[in-house]
C-alpha cells in the first residue's frame, strides 16, 4: 500500500508496532481474563475469597511477563497496558454515569450525604496516613519522596486508573525527585484489590458466626425489566442497540476530551501549571461531567416527546463498564515494573498496612454509627470500593443482600454526586503537594482539618441532630 507522500506500509509484521502492537497487548488482557476466571472457578479459596478474575489474570501476566523478562523476552508493552488503564477508568465512570435511574425507588436524603462525606472523610484518611508514613521515611534520612503517601487514596479509593495518572504526573515533574513511573500507583491499587477480598470475606464469616449476618434468600429470577425498559428502540434495528450504546460513551469522552484541551489552553494563556495537571489528570471526573451533561440536554426532548423512545440501555451500561473496569485492573497489575517498585517496597508496605488499619476502623464505626439497621451492608459496600473499586464493594453487598432488600445499593449510587464534592479538595490539592515540602505540610494540615469537619458532620447528623424532619429524594 503507497500513502500520498510515497511512504509505502503494509499489515504484515514490518508495521507490527503500527498495526499489530495494540491488538496483542489488548489479546494479551483478554486471554488472562478469561484465565483468571477460570482459575477462580476451579480453585476454592479464590472463589469463596470473592478474589476478582481480572486481579487474578493481571497478577498471572505480571509474574509471567517477570519470568520472561529475566530471560530478555518481553511480551508486555508496559507503556500501552498504562495508557489502556488511563482510558478505560473513564470509559467505565462514563458508562456508569450513563444509566438512567429508575422511577419510584427513593432513599434518605440525609443517608445520600452522608455517605458521600463517608466516601470523603476516607479519603482525607487514607491521605493524612499516606502522608504521615512517607513523611516518617524523610525524616528518617530516605531518599525517597516524601509526598509519596499521597498516592495511597488513589490507589485505596479510585483504583489502578488514576493512581496510574497521578504518579506518572508527580514522575514527570522536575521540582521532585520521584520516580515512580506509574508502578508504585498501580502497586497500591493491586494491594487494594486483594486487602478489599481478605477483609471483606473475613468480616462476613466473623459476623455470620456471631449471628449478625444472616442468610437471606438468594433465589432472583430475572425479568424482562432488569434487561430493557418498556420504551426503549429494539435490540436490532438500521444499528445494532449496543453500537448506540457505545456511542454514547465515546461522544462523551470526546466531550471530555473538549474540556481537557480547554484547560490545556487556559494553562498556556495563564501560565497557570495547575490547569494542565487537571485537565490530564482527572479524565474521569470530565466524563462523567459530560455523561451527565448528555443526560441533560436529552431529558427535555424526551419530556416533549421529541424523541419518543429511550436509546440508554442500563443493562448495556452496566456491561461496558464492567468490561472497562476488567480491562483496567489486568492492564493496570501488568503494567507494574518490578524493578520501580522493589526500591520503595517498605514504604509501600507500611502506607498499605496502616492505611488498612485505619480504614477498616473509621468506616466501621461511622456505617454503625450513621446506617442502624444496614451496618454491616454500609461497611461492606464501603470498605470494598474504598480500597478496591465499587465492583467489590457491590459483590459483598450481594453476598449478605442479594435482593437488595435493604437501602444501600440506591444510597451508593445517589451519594456518588456529594461524594464528588467531598472528595474535590484532596484531588485538587494533589498537584500542589508535591511541589515542596512546605507545600506538603499544608496539604496535610487542610486535609486534617476536612477530616475532623467530615466526621464531626457524621457524628452529629448520625445522632439526628440535623434530621429534624424526614426528607426523603427521588432518583431522577
Amino acid at each position: 500500500m503507497i500513502y500520498a507522500d510515497n511512504v509505502s506500509w503494509s499489515f504484515d509484521l514490518s508495521q507490527y508496532d503500527e498495526v499489530w502492537k495494540i491488538v496483542v497487548q489488548l489479546g494479551l488482557i483478554l486471554i488472562f481474563l478469561l484465565i483468571g476466571n477460570a482459575l477462580r472457578r476451579v480453585i476454592p479459596f479464590l472463589r469463596k475469597g470473592n478474589v476478582p478474575s481480572a486481579l487474578i489474570g493481571g497478577l498471572l501476566l505480571f509474574g509471567i511477563t517477570f519470568a520472561l523478562n529475566a530471560g530478555d523476552m518481553v511480551i508486555v508493552d508496559k507503556r500501552i497496558m498504562q495508557i489502556i488503564t488511563y482510558h478505560a477508568l473513564a470509559i467505565g465512570f462514563i458508562a456508569m454515569s450513563l444509566k438512567t435511574m429508575q422511577k419510584g425507588k427513593s432513599v434518605s436524603l440525609m443517608h445520600s450525604v452522608q455517605n458521600g462525606a463517608l466516601t470523603g472523610g476516607t479519603y482525607m484518611l487514607q491521605g493524612i496516613v499516606g502522608l504521615l508514613v512517607s513523611l516518617i521515611f524523610f525524616w528518617a534520612g530516605s531518599s525517597l519522596f516524601y509526598d509519596t503517601g499521597i498516592l495511597l487514596p488513589l490507589g485505596f479509593g479510585q483504583g489502578p486508573g488514576n493512581a496510574l495518572t497521578w504518579d506518572i504526573n508527580f514522575t514527570n515533574m522536575d521540582s521532585n525527585s520521584f520516580n515512580g513511573q506509574g508502578s508504585i500507583g498501580l502497586t497500591i491499587a493491586s494491594i487494594g484489590f486483594i486487602v478489599a477480598s481478605i477483609v471483606g470475606v473475613i468480616y462476613i464469616n466473623i459476623f455470620k458466626h456471631k449471628g449478625e449476618i444472616l442468610p437471606r434468600n438468594k433465589t432472583y429470577v430475572r425479568k424482562v425489566d432488569d434487561f430493557e425498559g418498556p420504551d426503549e428502540i429494539e435490540d436490532s434495528d438500521s444499528v445494532d442497540k449496543m453500537s448506540i450504546q457505545i456511542a454514547f460513551v465515546l461522544v462523551a469522552y470526546a466531550i471530555a476530551f473538549g474540556i481537557m484541551i480547554f484547560f490545556k489552553y487556559l494553562s498556556d494563556w495563564t501560565n497557570i501549571a495547575l490547569f494542565n495537571s487537571v485537565a490530564w489528570g482527572f479524565n474521569f471526573i470530565w466524563g462523567v461531567i459530560a455523561a451527565n451533561l448528555i443526560k441533560l440536554i436529552i431529558k427535555p426532548f424526551r419530556k416533549h416527546k421529541i424523541i419518543k423512545k429511550q436509546y440508554i440501555n442500563n443493562y448495556q451500561m452496566d456491561r461496558i463498564s464492567g468490561f472497562a473496569f476488567d480491562v483496567m485492573i489486568v492492564a493496570g497489575v501488568a503494567a507494574i515494573d518490578i524493578e520501580v517498585v522493589s526500591e520503595y517496597v517498605w514504604l509501600i508496605l507500611a502506607m498499605c498496612v496502616v492505611g488498612t488499619i485505619a480504614t477498616l476502623i473509621y468506616i466501621r464505626l461511622i456505617s454503625k454509627l450513621c446506617f442502624k439497621g444496614f451496618a454491616h451492608e454500609a461497611f461492606l459496600t464501603n470498605f470494598g470500593a474504598l480500597t478496591g473499586t465499587a465492583s467489590n464493594g457491590m459483590i459483598f453487598l450481594r453476598e449478605i443482600d442479594p435482593n437488595y432488600e435493604t437501602p444501600m445499593s440506591n444510597i451508593y449510587v445517589v451519594s456518588q454526586l456529594p461524594a464528588m464534592l467531598f472528595v474535590a479538595p484532596l484531588l485538587l490539592l494533589l498537584d500542589k503537594s508535591a511541589t515542596s515540602l512546605n507545600d506538603c505540610y499544608i496539604v496535610l494540615g487542610i486535609m486534617g482539618g476536612l477530616f475532623i469537619l467530615y466526621t464531626v458532620f457524621l457524628i452529629l447528623s448520625g445522632k439526628g441532630i440535623f434530621q429534624k424532619k424526614k426528607k426523603e429524594v427521588v432518583e431522577p
